[in-house]
């Protein structure tokens, strides 16, 4: 056994022995996991692809007469602000509102495709973004408008606070139907024209740590090229899945809640993007460092793809749960083809690859310099949550 204030100790004197999770795995397949665990400190993992329940927290700074803004817009991208008079929450997926440009001639015409992502990548670069506010007149706060440009060094505070990222596996989309369908995947084309998957399996942060052992809320990560941190439980947090006899969940699983400061990050790993026909999201690169305290750490580590299963989901049947073609293992995800009924179907992944390990590598080179230390989790993830539908209790209520 040993503990985060050990390898803590090895981190600053830079004598910790720290491996990207694929880095390990090769390890283990040389030497076994008894010598890897003896061996090894730190095992990184990351990943890079889109997480649409994502967004940033704003405080302005109070106006001169003060404002209590209740409406607001950013490049033309809605804001919320039903909290505090200066306090905005701008959601990635938030789109362009076109609804009141007419209310001013400094509104800055958008494309449709660009959203609160893509503000939250320009505010991040040090772009300036424009702000139009209408505020509610009372007696402490009684600007009626606001219209400015601000960027991230003219405001208070600005930091991403994502309610559910990184999930704990996740579903392959496919189109059983006649006509093409514009989804959170992409476009999934007519008669398994193609497929899609978003988790980059083995190399994912929350596969390698399947019971969720290592990784609790206050465990610090790397996120969007910062330090961040695990703030809680992810919204649709749902560690009850069924699971494989190593513990990786069949389909959509655990998440999390993350948090950090988007003043540090780098839009190399924070990038608005857009799903044609869709909408707007935001492609974030989140690494999880994993404390190899014990040897189950390794153990799990050990996984690969071929271990990893995900299940076929047919989009073109519009209900909440949609049939399956069974499950396929992200080997076979990655060899670029699977078998969906019979048919051979091309697939890709949403996710990047490449960048999935980069943001490993970049962790793994901040932990090697002493410039990333590890916590401990003040509390453990919540792994007995069950996954409640609405409309059932929505027509239960309603009888009561």
């Amino acid at each position: 056994m040993r503990t985060i204030a050990e390898i803590n100790d090895k981190i600053r004197s830079q004598k910790a022995v720290v491996l990207t999770v694929e880095e390990l795995k090769t390890r283990v397949k040389e030497m076994g996991v008894t010598q890897t665990f003896k061996e090894v400190d730190v095992i990184c993992t990351g990943t890079f692809e889109p997480m649409e329940s994502s967004g940033a927290m704003i405080n302005l700074g109070h106006t001169d007469p003060p404002i209590k803004i209740r409406q607001c817009w950013l490049d033309g991208v809605p804001a919320y602000a039903g909290l505090g008079a200066v306090d905005l929450y701008l959601g990635a997926t938030a789109m362009t509102d076109y609804s009141n440009e007419g209310d001013s001639s400094l509104m800055r015409k958008s494309p449709p495709e660009r959203g609160g992502g893509h503000v939250i990548q320009d505010l991040i670069a040090g772009k300036k973004v424009h702000l139009r506010a209408i505020g509610q007149v009372t007696d402490c706060y009684p600007r009626a408008s606001l219209e400015t440009n601000i960027t991230q060094d003219t405001i208070n505070q600005f930091y991403l606070f994502n309610p559910r990222n990184l999930y704990q596996n996740f579903i392959v989309g496919v189109n059983g139907g006649d006509r093409p369908l514009f989804t959170y995947l992409g476009p999934l084309q007519p008669r398994l024209g193609n497929a899609v998957y978003s988790n980059p399996g083995a190399i994912s942060p929350l596969l390698n740590d399947p019971k969720l052992e290592v990784i609790g809320i206050g465990s610090s990560i790397f996120l969007g090229g910062a330090r961040g941190m695990v703030a809680w439980e992810g919204t649709q947090h749902f560690p009850l899945q069924k699971r494989l006899p190593n513990n990786t969940p069949i389909g959509p699983a655990a998440t999390l809640a993350l948090i950090g400061n988007a003043k540090e990050m780098n839009t190399r790993w924070v990038r608005g993007c857009y799903f044609h026909n869709y909408g707007p999201s935001l492609m974030l690169g989140v690494g999880v460092p994993l404390p190899v305290l014990q040897e189950t750490v390794v153990q799990n580590c050990a996984v690969e793809d071929k271990d990893i299963v995900a299940p076929v989901v047919d989009f073109s049947i519009p209900r909440r749960v949609r049939p399956t073609f069974g499950l396929v293992t992200y080997a076979q995800l990655k060899s670029g083809k699977i078998t969906v009924d019979g048919k051979t179907v091309r697939v890709a992944p949403l996710a990047s690859f490449s960048l999935s390990r980069q943001v490993a590598q970049a962790l793994k080179q901040w932990i090697l310099l002493g410039k990333f230390t590890l916590t401990e989790p003040v509390a453990p993830m919540p792994m007995d949550r069950s996954f409640l539908p609405q409309d059932r209790l929505g027509s239960q209520l309603d009888k009561e």
